[in-house]
């Protein structure tokens, strides 16, 4: 008899054979049509804080499938290059741009978050939502973000914000960044980030209350997954990762878990 799938093996084996986590089946139904905290609207207030403006160059920093490159494309006027290590998410990105009539304003291009292949000083902004966590080398990233930029350029961030010592062991492990929350850092740890990478703190805000509008979302379509009579062994899956999400808006109300978006200029 075959032991019954877990969801820290099922999650680990999707993360194995993907660029980003992204790129997962599980992980997209899992998440639904929005694939971060706050959705479009978050994303808008992002561009807006940034200042980004028609006629502006933006670097989008693991731009996925490019949906907010779209949007600051479509809505702002940006001309916006999207960096990506998933080839999968590069094509369909630009598969989707060409659909929707914007393959002059935006262009996307595989590479690493460590190692951008663009010129140095050729944009106005960098944005990178929700993905800043997953990276294992952060200063790293931040320093390639700051090479990017023009002078009095900005950076946009919107990621998870965690005290991971006030964590439960549940949200830790492959579940827990595919959650965003693994390798997430605090708010004081994203402007020290930030400010040792040489750049000024501009505005910071919080956004805890989008981040648990999701969570919810997320428990209650795995609740309907959990009635449509899985097949055996996915029925404990399924409730396992109910209790990962129900654990993680106790973490938001606790205040171990947010969301926040930070905004800094170079010198």
């Amino acid at each position: 008899m075959s032991e019954a799938p877990s969801l820290e093996g099922l999650l680990g084996a999707e993360l194995a054979c993907c660029a980003s986590p992204y790129d997962s089946a599980a992980v997209r139904w899992l998440l639904g049509g929005e694939l971060h905290p706050g959705g479009d609207a978050l994303t808008r207030r992002l561009a807006h804080v940034a200042g980004v403006r028609p006629g502006w160059r933006v670097l989008d920093v693991a731009s996925g499938r490019g949906p907010t490159a779209r949007l600051l494309a479509a809505e702002l006027g940006a001309e916006v290059t999207g960096v990506d290590q998933s080839p999968q998410s590069v094509v369909a990105a630009r598969a989707d741009a060409d659909a929707a009539g914007l393959a002059q304003p935006v262009r996307f291009v595989q590479g690493s978050a460590g190692a951008l292949p663009v010129t140095s000083g050729a944009f106005d902004a960098v944005v990178c939502e929700c993905s800043l966590c997953l990276f294992p080398g952060k200063r790293q990233a931040i320093a390639e973000m700051r090479r990017a930029l023009r002078p009095r350029g900005v950076v946009a961030i919107a990621d998870v914000t965690a005290e991971l010592d006030d964590l439960p062991a549940s949200l830790r492990g492959a579940a827990a960044r595919v959650a965003c929350i693994g390798e997430a850092l605090s708010r004081d740890g994203y402007r020290e980030l930030l400010r040792d990478a040489g750049f000024e703190l501009v505005a910071a805000e919080s956004h805890d209350g989008a981040l648990a509008a999701l969570a919810e979302r997320v428990e209650a379509r795995l609740r309907v997954a959990g009635m449509l009579q899985p097949a055996d062994g996915f029925a404990e899956l399924i409730a396992e990762a109910t209790d990962l999400a129900r654990e993680a808006r106790r973490a938001i109300v606790r205040g171990s878990l947010g969301y926040a978006l930070f905004i800094a200029r170079r010198p």
